[in-house]
């Protein structure tokens, strides 16, 4: 696993990112709460370990700050505040498992690991595939008979809930919701246009056309039938 340690402690950082590292994971290391939550959220890590006080931005706050934008990384959450409240306020917080100081290096592998492995057990499907139809999620790529399909971000976005919703009727409400994120019909062909476009880059070059208009619906994208 690929970990972030956000520990002010030098010595404390020091031991545990050689621990880790043993163990066979890759640290990176923060040594306030700043720097810390610029990795966060511009690095991707497994999972973080983060100490609650931290010089700059406490690790509350950093979890907080995370979780409020969307980062479902696990934090395993170091302190030596060990009350029930301030582990009740940690978990609250957004973190996932709370240590107390001092432990027992073992037993922060094993929770570490536990939810390493927790995490890659609930991570979403990354690629989406409709007969030989494929979206790369995370490269943003997509590709049909193995060929390299170029499209627009909002093109991109178009497609990848259209194979979402693979073999369903989808609405110009929902696409204007839901692609758009409008909330109101803007009474224009913007969802024709770029619809069209999408059928250009898709279905042209192919026997199999894969995009349908579902007259007084909506669209599909399914095989022909």
């Amino acid at each position: 696993m690929r970990i972030l340690l956000i520990e002010d402690d030098g010595e404390a950082a020091a031991y545990l990112a050689k621990g880790l590292k043993e163990a066979g994971h890759t640290v990176d290391h923060a040594a306030n709460g700043t720097d810390g939550l610029f990795l966060a959220t511009t690095e991707r890590y497994d999972s973080m370990i983060v100490d609650r006080m931290l010089p700059g931005l406490d690790g509350l706050a950093i979890i907080q700050t995370l979780r409020n934008s969307g980062h479902t990384t696990p934090v395993l959450i170091l302190s030596a505040l060990g009350k029930v409240d301030d582990r009740v306020r940690g978990l609250k917080a957004g973190g996932d498992d709370y240590l107390v100081k001092p432990y027992a290096f073992a037993e922060l592998l094993a929770r570490i690991e536990a939810l390493g492995r927790r995490a890659q057990a609930t991570q979403p499907d990354t690629r989406l595939k409709v007969e030989d139809l494929e979206i790369d999620l995370l490269a943003r790529a997509v590709t049909r008979s193995g060929r390299t399909i170029d499209l627009q971000p909002r093109e991109f976005r178009l497609l990848e809930y259209l194979m979402r919703h693979a073999g369903q009727v989808v609405t110009r409400t929902m696409l204007l919701e839901n692609v758009w994120e409008y909330h109101f019909d803007p009474q224009t062909n913007l969802i024709d246009v770029h619809i069209s476009r999408l059928r250009q880059k898709v279905d042209k070059d192919f026997d199999q056309q894969l995009i349908h208009t579902v007259r007084g619906a909506g669209y599909s994208l399914r095989a022909a039938r």
